[in-house]
């Protein structure tokens, strides 16, 4: 992706360009993947879901963001980068307001699916936009890259405001509302998407056909599968476990703001690990570092414990996703980079999609939330070790 002929746009225009693409993110999975977990254990009471089917809706969102990373490329050369932004996001948007209108198991799945497709693209075509936008401000590169990574933890902070005070006050049964609320907030960022001009450049796809074998990164992939159905089991049922041992709207809402607080911090902690993500070591210490954080909650409720799995894992499970790009850049050449992250995103996606239902069915198996945490847990340790044990494939040749 090379930036625009013409000049680079004065650094405020940049920066507020970047902020209106990071509200794609925002939405679609800040907002749209992960406010369902706050909503998760009032629908399953009022509506009499198994821990199995409520599963099975980050399962079947997780699905949807498969696909739609997959068809991300042909949607965006067909209607462009900055199309494909806005179309992802009102569809996200779209899925939110059918959440809030039905409890029906069929129509809510194809909402969730909805916003997992929508997501996925907007997400990919924002990510290629912000990244043409930083090559052209190499100075402020780093930080207007970082600035658009946020989305999703800024989504987190705003459905842990609102969410868990929304269902306090109006009591059993109003997981509609927060559905409707969120709808309502997501409908109003997704103005400055559909009002502001984002000058795009056009999408140019890569050939495919670079050979990457997958043999000499395969403790790589099983470790990244491993992360995709750990961290999503963790976001997918903490809010039910914390308030199952009966924390307050206040303790769900600060738990739930910590992970995305603690994502902010994210780039600077970690940027000098990166330098060294030659190897899958330093995506396994990251992995493990999240599996700490999921650990922690299993030696208690007590407030500190829970702020301090919610700090660790928030610090570390979005730095995952930017080492494995560090992983590809290093011991791939440039052409065999869309190939490596898609496959990469695959293993990812996959872990994603079993990752919700099968803790679910452990849960109602077993009768209590813990099972599912260390099922989560230990998911990820084991990630951590596979990731550890991969080496630098540049002495293969594979590299360049």
């Amino acid at each position: 992706m090379s930036a625009p002929e013409n000049s680079s746009p004065p650094q405020a225009h940049a920066l507020r360009t970047i902020l209106v693409l990071a509200l794609a993110p925002a939405i679609g999975l800040g907002i749209g993947r992960f406010a369902y977990s706050l909503v998760l254990p009032d629908m399953r009471d009022a509506l009499g879901w198994s821990y199995a089917t409520a599963g099975f809706m980050n399962t079947i969102n997780a699905a949807g963001y498969l696909a739609g990373a997959l068809g991300a490329a042909a949607f965006i050369r067909r209607y462009g980068l900055f199309a494909a932004v806005w179309v992802g996001t009102v569809a996200c948007v779209i899925s939110l307001a059918l959440c809030a209108i039905t409890g029906n198991v069929i129509v809510f799945s194809f909402a969730r699916l909805l916003a997992g497709l929508g997501a996925a693209i907007a997400f990919i075509a924002g990510g290629a936009m912000a990244a043409a936008i930083a090559q052209s401000r190499p100075a402020q590169s780093a930080i207007l890259l970082g600035l658009f990574y946020t989305g999703p933890a800024l989504g987190i902070i705003i459905s842990g405001l609102a969410a868990p005070f929304l269902l306090e006050g109006f009591g059993p049964g109003s997981w509609w509302i927060v559905w409707t609320a969120v709808t309502a907030i997501s409908t109003i960022l997704t103005v400055p998407l559909l009002i502001t001009r984002v000058d795009a450049p056009p999408f140019k796809s890569t050939s495919t056909s670079n050979a990457v074998p997958l043999r000499p990164i395969l403790a790589y992939l099983a470790g990244y599968f491993l992360f995709g159905a750990g961290y999503i089991a963790y976001m997918t049922f903490m809010i039910a476990y914390i308030r199952d041992a009966g924390g307050s709207a206040a303790a769900q809402s600060g738990f739930w703001c910590l992970i995305g607080l603690s994502s902010f911090v994210s780039p600077w902690a970690w940027r000098r690990l990166m330098t060294r993500g030659d190897s899958g070591m330093t995506t396994g210490i990251l992995i493990g570092i999240t599996a700490i954080g999921t650990g922690l909650a299993l030696f208690g409720t007590a407030p500190a414990l829970l702020a301090a799995s919610a700090f660790v894992f928030g610090t570390a499970f979005f730095a995952v996703v930017t080492a494995t790009t560090v992983f590809t850049r290093i011991n791939y050449p440039p052409a065999s980079w869309p190939k490596v992250i898609g496959i990469l995103t695959v293993a990812f996606g996959l872990g994603q999609t079993f990752g919700p239902i099968a803790t679910g069915a452990i849960t109602d198996a077993m009768g209590s939330l813990t099972y599912a945490l260390n099922v989560s847990a230990a998911a990820l340790a084991l990630g951590a070790l596979a990731c550890a044990c991969q080496r630098r494939l540049v002495t293969s040749g594979l590299a360049s």
